[in-house]
């Protein structure tokens, strides 16, 4: 999936050809940049007391992704966000004076595996920092691990909120930002009063269409919930879901199917005649890296719920951008995830670096508050519950897998991972 040559050498070559325009400097709470010739790095034994992987040139992380198995479409952009961040980290003399160095592991799109992965990097590797998951059953399958060995989590993903650890920081939306904004545009400027809801079966789109049918039909009394469908994770085959959705004739198809079922699911609504032309369709999990499986055509006027997108107008993302086709090549995509994904080593540094210490309790300490005004997405800041302060935003598919920004929060919107009515 990735169009990065083969030599890491000639990668990190064309990464860093490409960094020169990018905005880094603007991280609050980073203070001064470190530069060649300046003041030697602190000891290590004044920034690693609890035997983390740290040595006096060095830092150990880990990722832990589904490079393989029906969540890789959709792993794969964070995989490389992530490195490209830690990349350009690195070229800039590292965190406290130490080089990164990524344990890659492969959670296979199998939440038993993330949990024995998640052990292995903080009880054997020792790692100071994990950048992974993305499903919510990965996320629910490690959190034990990293709450009981004290690890440290930055997950990426849009996810259905009710949950806030003191080891994990969230830095894609909760229910709040993105699925009760959503309903809200849907109703107000689609007039949409009857709701179909359809998921993949697991815990992420099951909880956010609970929290979906409470807006629609209590708290928010937009209208009625006519039909409400579970797919297992890699189903291919929707034809009973389409016929259902015929007979149902709802206002809106609201989806929540992840990973490669996506490729199958927009194909059939297609041969089915249920185009963007004739049904208004409003998915929470569809990004520009689902688009290259399930295609342009496929998808066109059918609109996503996400915080960001590839076309966001702003230099922050025009230099993100750039910077990752020069890593990964002209024709890689970036999606809502991979953007978030981005910022989890950001967000990292600038809290160890606030810290003066990688120890896990000290870098949590120092994380609320923190600001990333370098976002692709804009700007963002950490909110003491460990989620982020962002906007929401709607798009619409355009027929080359593009997406057309249609609307946008005019403020960020505070992160309430546990908000009342929807429990």
């Amino acid at each position: 999936m990735s169009n990065a040559p083969k030599d890491p050498s000639q990668n990190r070559r064309r990464l860093l050809q490409g960094m020169g325009a990018l905005p880094i400097a603007g991280v609050a709470g980073l203070g001064a940049l470190p530069s060649l010739g300046r003041a030697a790095p602190p000891p290590t034994s004044a920034v690693n007391t609890t035997k983390l992987a740290v040595t006096d040139t060095e830092v150990i992380v880990g990722q832990l992704h589904s490079a393989t198995g029906t969540m890789a479409i959709s792993e794969t952009g964070s995989i490389q966000a992530e490195q490209l961040a830690i990349d350009q980290i690195n070229a800039m003399g590292g965190v406290l004076g130490r080089k990164i160095k990524v344990i890659k592991e492969d959670g296979a799109s199998d939440w038993p595996t993330f949990a024995e992965k998640s052990k292995k990097l903080l009880v054997n590797d020792h790692v100071a920092a994990v950048f992974g998951c993305w499903t919510s059953a990965s996320r629910k399958a490690v959190l034990p691990v990293f709450e009981k060995e004290n690890g440290l989590l930055y997950y990426p993903t849009f996810y259905e909120g009710l949950e806030q650890s003191k080891n994990v920081f969230y830095t894609g939306q909760e229910a709040t930002q993105q699925i009760i904004y959503s309903l809200d545009w849907g109703s107000k400027t689609k007039k949409a009063k009857t709701f179909f809801l359809v998921g993949s079966d697991y815990i992420w789109p099951r909880t956010s269409m609970k929290i979906a049918r409470k807006h629609i039909e209590t708290v928010g009394k937009l209208g009625s919930v006519v039909g409400e469908e579970y797919y297992p994770l890699g189903n291919t085959n929707f034809n009973s879901l389409i016929n259902k959705i015929k007979l149902a004739k709802p206002d809106c198809i609201f989806a929540a199917v992840v990973g490669g079922s996506n490729v199958a699911f927009y194909k059939q609504l297609k041969a089915a005649g249920i185009t963007g032309a004739k049904q208004f369709l409003l998915t929470l999990s569809v990004t520009e890296d689902e688009m290259l499986g399930v295609g342009g055509d496929n998808f066109a006027g059918f609109y996503s719920s996400m915080k960001y997108f590839q076309s966001l107008d702003n230099a922050n993302n025009k230099a993100f951008v750039a910077a990752f086709k020069k890593a990964y090549g002209p024709k890689a995509v970036i999606g809502d995830v991979t953007q978030a994904g981005y910022l989890g080593p950001w967000l990292w540094k600038a809290a160890v670096e606030k810290a003066g210490s990688f120890d896990v309790d000290k870098v949590v300490a120092a994380s609320p508050g923190i600001e990333l005004k370098t976002a692709p997405e804009g700007y963002v800041k950490l909110h003491a519950n460990h989620h982020l302060w962002s906007k929401s935003r709607i798009a619409q598919g355009q027929p080359d897998g593009t997406f057309k920004v249609v609307s946008e929060s005019p403020e960020l919107i505070e992160p309430n991972p546990f908000p009342k009515g929807y429990q």
